[in-house]
């Protein structure tokens, strides 16, 4: 009898554990999920970084706007030839986005001569690679729906009681007397 009501405060804890676990999974693969990859690329003589556009079939795209902006502000814009193709002059080295439309890449810039040797030579930009279409949701999608509610203390507090409330109602139950 003993070894039951144990067994059963055991579990009941491991399940009161197990309702606060999931939060912070997701909470840790989301925030990884969601981090940029930044390329490295070396400008060319006069700060020039050449690059170029192209569709999620690798086709250029022509007279594309392209913008290159730091975190506060836009740095400078151009547009592409027919070929995709397109150049700034007069950059700096750092960290920046280039921005077309529905695409954008993230890139450190190196100044000639400062780059390291894994460092491309240019820009590829993808556009229209953050479209999204006929596709299940994920389950981090599913969690920033559901996250404000699951955050709750109260729908918290429900699912721990609940979770320590059933094992000890259950165990209440076996209790009966036994027949002979």
């Amino acid at each position: 009898m003993k070894k039951n009501s144990f067994l059963q405060t055991a579990l009941a804890s491991l399940a009161a554990l197990g309702c606060c676990m999931p939060q912070l999974a997701l909470a840790t693969e989301t925030a990884s999920a969601n981090a940029p990859t930044v390329i490295d690329v070396t400008l060319h003589e006069g700060g020039l970084l050449v690059g170029q556009v192209v569709d999620p079939q690798g086709r250029p795209v022509a007279e594309a706007a392209v913008s290159l902006q730091d975190t506060q502000r836009e740095l400078a814009a151009c547009q592409t030839n027919q070929d995709g193709y397109f150049a700034l002059q007069g950059l700096r080295g750092g960290v920046c986005q280039v921005v077309v439309a529905e695409g954008r890449g993230f890139y450190r810039l190196w100044v000639p001569g400062t780059a390291p040797p894994n460092c491309q030579a240019g820009a590829l930009v993808v556009a229209g690679q953050d479209a999204v279409r006929g596709q299940i949701p994920l389950v981090s999608d599913a969690y920033f729906a559901l996250g404000p509610m699951l955050s709750s203390p109260w729908v918290i507090g429900a699912a721990v009681g609940t979770a320590i409330a059933v094992p000890v109602a259950l165990a209440a139950e076996d209790d009966g007397p036994a027949s002979p």
